[in-house]
């Protein structure tokens, strides 16, 4: 039986051009290349499962391939390209820092970086996870960052900046990381399903893109989950909201209905369905929130590129935001944002969400009654 790689590890990228979302650092990287202007300190931060490390790799592949072309990619024919794939080079050593976090481990390092390259131009250091070093660790590791040989250079990753000491920043070049944007992400997932041959709809992946709150590598981990869910290898967007467990966004617009209509029946309903389905009544009331906001972007055709949905939730949410005024939108993000602040405080949790769920119904009843609803943006006359 074949062994089952991940995708994460799969489909990890392995030149600049294969590095998804983050064109800022690559671009740069490449210019530093090419212009032949490395520093020798790099601290590469941002959120976990972006790329930190798997662009350290491809920057210590590049830089040290005999046949780097002119796209300043690595030619994956050399010697050292080779080697670098079979995990056998010599010239390129990782150390998880968050294992390997005492003064005795950098000594260690130190001392290997003495000794020159035996084959290429450079010796990479990439130290994983350095915020997790010791105080006495980062002291010792001071004085070789500042002045390492020629031939030497460090590339740090972290998730976690504010924890390494100023000194250590100041001797690093800093690349910020960012969140992958969602169309990134989905984009991504669809072309290793289509190299997969595995059925799926766009919503299904744009869903999993939006769980991954922009990070890839959770994305991916969440891709393979769902693929092994569905014995045919068909992504459907049922299965994915089944799988990972979010709530369907048309419960929020049909609550949302309810609210303007000022219908408590469906109000109540809806909230106990909701509940029976599993979901925890904080994580619906914050969904909630971010729903009010979601429509109140709709209102103007100037904003609604903010959101980061796929065009068949933009065009619910434009209808939706049709039905409903500004001023409600206001009222119940005043509201709701009350419900959330109050509710680790309430003794009875449900109750204080049913309450709060209630007051939402009657907002509109209550700018009615003072002229305040408006239709276009205009006072009720």
């Amino acid at each position: 039986m074949e062994n089952f790689v991940v995708s994460a590890r799969k489909y990890r990228p392995i030149t600049f051009d294969s590095v998804v979302g983050q064109s800022h650092i690559t671009t740069t990287l490449r210019n530093a290349i090419k212009t032949n202007q490395l520093a020798q300190a790099f601290l590469f931060t941002g959120p976990r499962g972006v790329g930190k490390t798997t662009c350290a790799r491809i920057l210590a592949k590049t830089i040290n391939c005999q046949n780097v072309n002119e796209h300043i990619e690595p030619c994956n024919q050399c010697a050292s390209c080779k080697n670098f794939d079979q995990n056998a080079s010599f010239n390129i050593h990782e150390l998880d820092a968050a294992s390997n976090n005492s003064v005795e481990d950098i000594r260690n390092l130190i001392d290997q970086v003495r000794f020159p390259p035996q084959d290429g131009k450079y010796k990479v250091y990439i130290i994983d996870e350095v915020h997790m070093l010791s105080q006495a660790a980062f002291n010792a590791f001071l004085k070789t960052l500042e002045e390492p040989p020629s031939y030497a250079i460090f590339i740090l990753a972290t998730t976690e900046k504010h924890k390494i000491l100023p000194t250590i920043l100041s001797r690093c070049q800093i690349f910020d990381f960012n969140r992958i944007q969602n169309k990134d992400i989905s984009d991504h997932l669809a072309a290793i399903a289509e190299k997969e041959e595995i059925v799926f709809e766009e919503e299904a992946l744009e869903l999993i893109a939006q769980k991954a709150d922009g990070g890839l590598r959770d994305a991916l981990s969440m891709f393979d989950l769902n693929v092994t869910f569905s014995t045919d290898r068909k992504l459907s967007y049922k299965n994915v909201l089944e799988n990972l467990h979010v709530l369907d966004y048309d419960y929020y617009l049909k609550m949302l209905d309810a609210l303007s209509e000022g219908n408590i029946t469906d109000v109540l309903l809806i909230l106990n369905e909701i509940i029976a389905k599993g979901f925890d009544t904080h994580q619906f009331i914050v969904g909630l929130n971010e729903h009010f906001r979601n429509i109140l972007v709709c209102k103007n055709p100037a904003t609604i590129d903010i959101l980061e949905i796929s065009e068949n939730i933009k065009q619910k949410y434009l209808a939706q935001a049709q039905k409903v005024s500004t001023s409600f939108l206001l009222s119940a993000l005043s509201v709701g944002s009350q419900i959330d602040i109050n509710y680790k405080a309430s003794k009875n949790q449900r109750l204080h969400v049913e309450i709060g769920l209630l007051k939402l119904s009657q907002i509109n009843a209550v700018l009615n009654m003072g002229g305040l609803q408006d239709t276009e943006g205009q006072k009720k006359k």
